[in-house]
């Protein structure tokens, strides 16, 4: 009986405490529900606010960078096509555009099974941005608690202007936003000037105003919203996890069973583990979880909690690392796995489509050609009693300045070229020829021979030519 009673006694004390969300409290659609997000301070905050200030700069100052007469960097929808520095990509060549999207992808597939959840953590614009406007919050309304006892006050005028204030300082980075992601697509001093001299176009304002309202809603009001329940990789990321992912883990085993305690106490005398249940893991997370509860796709590896965590340690005189960037199998005793196949997979992808990519970039042709033949008719018989076969040449200048282009025929024992022999193109534009090739029925062996019309220029004293293979039909 007495060994029953201490069974019961021992289970009690060692059980764990979990921590049952509330309800009402879920609901984080309700704004007063919303996540006040407490400011922390460590490596990982470090690293994080310094990176998403880089990322911020290098997007406003793109724009800017010239190249040219143009901006180094700038989609021409209406002239459909993509500036990148010295890179003119083309409609015809947005299979560059797809290799470089795959690129991304798939260099986020390696990154996320290696390292979890990092690029939401620290270079997703919604991060970046979401921590811009928690700054301006803690500049005028102050700390965590001080921002939930003003929400909680009746209005007065010093409520009203620090919140007049905070929401002015959203909109003029909305703003600023809106107007830099707009350069992208329209000449940047044409955007400034335009907007601000109310001569701009009516789509330009609409634009503006509304990635201006989409950058309002989704940094200042949506926040972890975005994160949970619009973004379609919270809910793919755990196809790629494995127990050897780096994530944010909590160790358990040191920090269970929970509980405060003085500085002084040895928590091993009071049967408790390393965690004093401060909760400012939780306050620090921008989605509002609890990390001891396990992983959860909620969680960002933004890495918050772990320099709540390490400062709590440190004041206790603990040692640092009882939330960290773990895996679950060190966290589980096992011995970690760095190279295994879906890493090494995706590794290899990326690295063979990056090659070919580069590859591609690099041998882009400066001018492209099309042979349509005339579908009405396959041949005819000219005056002179010669076979005459008519295409039509489509010649696009992919360069900036004006290109003049030799055109000829080869593949058929005096061919004769009827049409012009050279053409100006200026750059960007595309030319329309009509031309026909004839041939004397002597010197046709069969009635369907092989041809190629031919394409000679020279950019920047370097001769360039390409041809296209198409048929010649005789009787």
């Amino acid at each position: 009986m007495s060994t029953d009673s201490n069974s019961k006694d021992y289970s009690k004390h060692n059980r764990i405490k979990i921590h049952q969300p509330d309800a009402a409290k879920a609901d984080r659609f309700n704004p007063r529900n919303r996540i006040y997000v407490r400011a922390v301070e460590g490596l990982w905050t470090n690293v994080r606010r310094r990176m998403g200030w880089v990322a911020m700069l290098f997007f406003l100052i793109l724009p800017w960078i010239p190249w040219g007469d143009r901006q180094a960097v700038w989609f021409n929808l209406s002239e459909q096509k993509f500036h990148v520095f010295a890179l003119t990509i083309w409609p015809q060549d947005l299979t560059l555009l797809a290799a470089l999207f795959m690129i991304a992808a798939f260099g986020l597939f390696f990154v996320t099974t290696y390292l979890g959840r990092v690029w939401c953590g620290y270079t997703c614009p919604q991060t970046v941005w979401t921590f811009i406007f928690i700054w301006f919050e803690e500049k005028f309304e102050g700390a965590r608690n001080k921002r939930i006892k003003l929400d909680k006050m009746p209005w007065s005028f010093d409520k009203l202007w620090r919140k007049t204030a905070k929401h002015t300082s959203w909109v003029l980075v909305s703003l600023l936003t809106a107007m830099t992601f707009v350069s992208y697509f329209v000449p940047t001093r044409e955007v400034y000037a335009d907007v601000f001299t109310l001569s701009a176009d009516i789509d330009i304002y609409f634009w503006v105003l509304f990635f201006t309202a989409a950058t309002y809603g989704n940094a200042g009001w949506m926040r972890e919203i975005m994160c949970l329940h619009m973004c379609p990789y919270a809910r793919f990321q755990s196809a790629m996890f494995d127990k050897n992912t780096f994530i944010v883990g909590y160790d358990a085993k040191r920090g269970e069973t929970r509980g405060p305690r003085s500085r002084k106490a040895d928590p091993k005398e009071l049967g408790l583990g390393d965690c004093i249940d401060c909760d400012l893991c939780v306050q620090v997370c921008p989605t509002g979880i609890d990390i001891r509860n396990g992983l959860q796709y909620e969680c960002i590896n933004c890495g918050g909690c772990i320099d709540a965590c390490d400062t709590t340690m440190e004041r206790m005189g603990y040692a640092k690392g009882l939330i960290s960037y773990t895996t679950e199998n060190k966290l589980d005793g096992i011995k970690e796995k760095v190279l295994r196949p879906k890493l090494v997979g995706y590794g290899v992808v990326l690295t063979v489509m990056i090659l070919v990519f580069i590859y591609a970039s690099a041998t882009i042709s400066p001018v492209r050609m099309d042979v349509i033949r005339d579908r009405n008719a396959l041949y005819r018989e000219n005056s002179q009693g010669n076979i005459e076969n008519t295409f039509t040449i489509k010649l696009l200048n992919k360069t900036e300045q004006q290109q003049v282009y030799s055109l000829s025929v080869a593949g058929l024992n005096n061919a004769q070229w009827i049409g012009p022999e050279s053409v100006t193109i200026d750059g960007g534009k595309i030319m329309t020829l009509p031309i026909s090739v004839a041939i004397d029925p002597v010197e046709l062996k069969r009635s369907i021979s092989d041809i190629y019309i031919e394409v000679s220029t020279e950019i920047e004293g370097e001769k360039v030519e390409i041809k296209q293979e198409t048929r010649f039909f005789a009787p």
